[in-house]
């Protein structure tokens, strides 16, 4: 792939880096022992401090700051901006700073809020997830020294983990967000080494079913096998929702081939720790199953535990259930398709009372103009190798509310982490290399971007 700058300045702005990156190590060691956890029930003020170290580091690298603050949420939301030539297209970067909690401290080989570096990575709550993505995009801009090829926004948030202020906001106040291309750093590559633009993201759908047979519990002894027993129903309503084979049995809901790169079964098992022997669910290729196609999951069902078993014909039994829709697919349209199946059960002749839950679109980005072809270039030259194309299972809130409300801003998707780096998940940790890469790449892509847009 031919870039649009030369070898000698993609050379040199990787001797940049290279000399940035014992600071960058500094720095996200400094912001990654904060414990900015943004559920609500954990402290206000770590949130407050990882912000002031944000708005510390994009100072650093040249940008006025200010400060932003959406009603009903309480975590500052920093907003860097710095001007290019005259003319020249606007960049936007987006991440955030906060993260999940650390879990069962017990499972950490090191402290989770004690930034570790051994073996060439760091490990540490939220240094992939996505603290190391902040750091790329501080390290690409000083790579400039205040000079930059465009001009430049950066966003950063401090509550994406929990429900971003940025659901609904750019289409309410897209002047915010103006900018000619837009890249979204709360991603990483599918492998280690292996450059990846993730190119679409799953939509998600939640679904309430529930059953009532009885008045009430009754002793199964005297009345097991002829009342109603509203959690089997339950449990038959839900054997419906996959074949044999384990695949999606749902009319309506659209899955197609993935074309993209994919992980190996063999990369699958380890990611999601399969047992030995225990064969994976559904046919056809990987990529179709967790990106181009639909998943059930039940979430939630009301149960006595085992260590509490009730001797009692069930008179009522309620679950939970999250709907993953191709990226293509109206998720309202996946939910009600899931409602009208699940409505159509009479396991016994017993109906099903459904409603549904929370939906949110997914989302497939251009794979063609000046910023996907800046990208790829960008990210050829950081790795060494040509990038792959990838997609997301989970949600992003913030990339379909930019496209709706910029439209003609191109996004792209990369970031410095990686699938095996434990994201949200004990040991939890980022690779040197891989952040090296990143933040090559976020320079990079600037100065292709800024080439390309002059052609």
């Amino acid at each position: 792939m031919r870039n649009a700058i030369g070898d000698d300045d993609a050379s040199a702005v990787a001797t940049a880096v290279d000399m940035l990156m014992p600071e960058l190590i500094d720095g996200l060691s400094r912001l990654a022992a904060i414990p900015s956890v943004s559920a609500p029930d954990f402290p206000l003020k770590p949130l407050e401090d990882a912000y002031t170290d944000v708005v510390r580091l994009l100072e650093s690298a040249g940008l006025d700051v200010t400060e932003l603050r959406v009603e009903g949420k309480r975590a500052p939301v920093a907003i860097g901006r710095a001007a290019g030539p005259a003319g020249a297209p606007t960049v936007l970067f987006y991440t955030h700073y906060d993260v999940v909690p650390a879990g069962d401290e017990a499972l950490w080989r090191t402290p989770a809020f004690t930034p570790t570096e051994r073996d060439g990575q760091i490990a540490g709550r939220g240094v992939a997830d996505s603290k190391a993505n902040i750091l790329a995009i501080v390290g690409a801009l000083r790579v400039f020294g205040g000079v930059f090829p465009v001009n430049v926004t950066v966003i950063i948030e401090g509550q994406e983990e929990i429900g971003s202020p940025f659901d609904l906001y750019p289409l309410s106040h897209p002047e915010l967000f103006a900018s000619d291309a837009m890249v979204i750093a709360d991603v990483g590559s599918l492998r280690v080494g292996a450059p990846t633009l993730t190119v679409a993201l799953r939509g998600s759908a939640e679904v309430h079913l529930e059953v009532r047979t009885l008045a009430g519990d009754k002793h199964s002894g005297q009345f097991g096998g002829a009342a109603p027993d509203a959690r089997i129903a339950l449990m038959h309503a839900l054997a419906t929702l996959h074949d044999e084979h384990g695949d999606v049995a749902v009319p309506g809901l659209r899955r197609e081939r993935w074309a993209g790169e994919a992980y190996t079964d063999e990369e699958f098992r380890a990611l999601s720790e399969t047992l030995a022997g225990i064969p994976l669910q559904g046919t056809g290729g990987l990529g179709e199953r967790i990106w181009s196609g639909p998943a059930i999951t039940v979430t939630g069902f009301d149960a006595p535990p085992t260590t509490a078993p009730m001797n009692a014909v069930a008179a009522h039994a309620k679950a939970t259930l999250n709907l993953r829709v191709h990226p293509r697919q109206d998720a309202h349209e996946a939910q009600q398709a899931l409602i009208a199946h699940l409505r159509a059960q009479r396991p016994f002749g017993i109906p099903l009372t459904v409603t549904a839950g929370e939906a949110g679109n997914g989302v497939a980005v251009r794979t063609e103009g000046a910023a996907f072809d800046a990208a790829k270039a960008a990210l050829t030259s950081a790795w060494g190798r040509e990038p792959v194309l990838a997609a997301g299972g989970g949600s992003i809130p913030i990339v379909l509310a930019l496209a709706d409300g910029l439209p003609d801003s191109e996004q792209v998707m990369f970031g410095a982490t990686d699938s095996f780096a434990q994201i949200h998940a004990p040991n939890e940790r980022v690779l040197i290399s891989e952040l090296r890469s990143a933040t090559l790449a976020c320079a990079l892509f600037l100065t292709e971007f800024a080439a390309r847009s002059a052609q």
